[in-house]
C-alpha cells in the first residue's frame, strides 16, 4: 500500500488534518493504536479558539458545533472575596466556543468516513522508517500480521508518548520542559453550570475552575496534591470542597450530582523543536504540552493543522516546498507564545508549595492590576481567544 501523507494518530488533530487534504485531492491513511471507542472515550478540553472553529468549518465538519456550541465573550476571576469579568468583545472584539473535544472528534470520524476516508484502529508496534529518505513507510501489525505502507510524508499527531517524537533522535531534538507541583482533579456530570461563563478561582485553599460542555453538563476542577488518590474523593466530598472555594453565588447552584467520570491530570508544560525532521512532521502533543489552564492544547493542534494542510496543499498543488521548510519556525512561534500565556495564568493563579507571604501577594497584585488595567485586559483577551495564524 502507498499514499500520499502517512498520519499517526487518530486524536481531532490527525482527523482534522486529514480531512483538509482529502478536500483537495491528497491522499491520506490515518494509523491509531488505540481502538476507535477508546478514542471517542478519551475526556478532554472544550474551549475552541475562533481561528480553530474557523478550521473545523473549512473541513466540513462544523455542522452540530454550530448548532450547539456555546459562543463565550468573557470569562470571570474570582480573587480576594470579588468576582470580576473579562470582557472579550470589548477588549479584542472577540470570542470562544465551548464544545467538547469528544464531541469534535466523533464530528472529524463522522465526516471522514462519509468521504471514504482510510482509518486503521488497534494497530500494535506502530513505527515509522525512513524519514530522510523520499519514501518514509509506516510500519505496524493489525490482527496478528505486519504491514507496512509508503508515503511522501508523515504527521506524528500520536500525542505526547507517541512513537513521531521518539522516531526523531536524540541530538536533532531539543526538549524543554517545566513540571508543575500539583494537579487538577476533575470532575464531568450532568450538572447546570454553575455560570453563563467560565470561572478562573484564586483561593487560599487552591485553584478552582468551573467550566462546562452544555447547558446540562459540567466540566470542574480543583487543584490538589500529586499524592492525591481519586479513591479518597467522593462526589460528597468533590463538591463541597469546590463549594467552598467558589464565588457564594456560584456555590449555592451546585448540586450535588453523580459524577460521570473523575481523573487526576498532571501539568506541565512541554516543548520538543524542531517539530520537523526529514519528512515527518510533529503535530500538536507530540510537539508541545501546556497546562490546560489557559485552554491551549487543541487550540494549539488545530493551529499545527493549519500550518501543516497548508504547507502540503501548496506542495501538491503548485510544487513549492517553501511552506514546508518554514512549518517547525511558524509552529513554534505560535507554541511559545501561547506556552507563556498559559504558563502565566497557571503561576498567577495557583498555591505552589512553600509559597510565602509575599509570593502571594504578588499574585494578588497581578490579578488586581489585570481586573484594572484596560490594557492588561486586551492583552489577556487577545491571549485567550487565540492570536492570529
Amino acid at each position: 500500500m502507498r499514499t500520499q501523507v502517512g498520519i499517526v494518530g487518530s486524536g481531532p488533530s490527525g482527523l482534522l488534518l486529514s480531512q483538509l487534504l482529502h478536500l483537495h485531492g491528497i491522499e491520506t491513511v490515518v494509523v491509531e493504536r488505540r481502538s476507535r471507542d477508546y478514542v471517542l472515550g478519551r475526556i478532554r478540553a472544550g474551549v475552541l479558539e475562533q481561528s480553530t472553529a474557523d478550521l473545523v468549518r473549512r473541513a466540513r465538519a462544523a455542522e452540530r458545533m454550530d448548532r450547539e456550541g456555546l459562543v463565550h465573550e468573557g470569562v470571570e476571576l474570582f480573587f480576594s472575596g470579588h468576582t470580576h469579568r473579562i470582557d472579550f468583545r470589548r477588549s479584542a472584539r472577540g470570542s470562544v466556543l465551548v464544545y467538547g473535544q469528544t464531541e469534535l472528534t466523533k464530528d472529524l470520524m463522522d465526516a471522514r468516513d462519509a468521504l471514504g476516508g482510510t482509518l486503521i484502529y488497534e494497530a500494535e508496534d506502530v513505527r515509522i522508517e525512513g524519514v530522510t529518505t523520499e519514501r518514509p513507510a509506516i510500519v505496524y501489525c493489525k490482527d496478528g500480521r505486519e504491514a507496512r505502507f509508503e508515503c511522501d510524508f508523515v504527521a506524528g499527531c500520536d500525542g505526547f508518548h507517541g512513537v513521531s517524537r521518539q522516531s526523531i533522535p536524540a541530538d536533532v531534538l531539543q526538549t524543554h520542559e517545566r513540571v508543575y507541583p500539583f494537579g487538577w482533579l476533575g470532575v464531568l456530570a450532568d450538572m447546570k453550570p454553575v455560570s453563563d461563563e467560565l470561572i478562573y478561582v484564586s483561593h487560599e485553599r487552591g485553584f478552582a475552575l468551573c467550566s462546562m460542555r452544555s447547558m446540562t453538563r459540567s466540566r470542574c476542577y480543583i487543584q490538589c496534591s500529586l499524592d492525591d488518590d481519586v479513591a479518597a474523593w467522593s462526589d460528597e466530598r468533590f463538591w463541597e470542597e469546590l463549594r467552598i472555594r467558589l464565588p457564594e453565588a456560584a456555590a449555592d447552584r451546585i448540586e450535588v450530582t453523580p459524577s460521570i467520570e473523575m481523573s487526576i491530570a498532571p501539568l506541565r508544560s512541554f516543548v520538543a523543536e524542531p517539530m520537523r525532521y526529514g519528512r515527518l512532521f510533529l503535530v500538536g502533543d507530540a510537539a508541545h504540552i501546556v497546562p490546560p489552564t489557559g485552554a491551549k492544547g487543541l487550540n494549539l493542534a488545530a493551529s499545527d493543522v493549519h500550518y501543516l494542510s497548508s504547507a502540503l496543499i501548496d506542495f501538491y498543488e503548485n510544487a513549492s516546498a517553501t511552506r514546508l521548510d518554514s512549518y517547525s519556525a511558524d509552529c513554534l512561534s505560535r507554541v511559545w507564545k501561547a506556552e507563556r500565556f498559559s504558563w502565566w495564568l497557571t503561576s498567577v493563579l495557583h498555591r505552589f508549595p512553600g509559597q510565602t507571604s509575599f509570593d502571594r501577594k504578588i499574585q494578588l497584585a497581578e490579578l488586581d492590576y489585570l481586573v484594572g488595567s484596560e490594557a492588561a485586559q486586551t492583552v489577556f483577551s487577545e491571549n485567550y481567544i487565540g492570536l492570529p495564524l
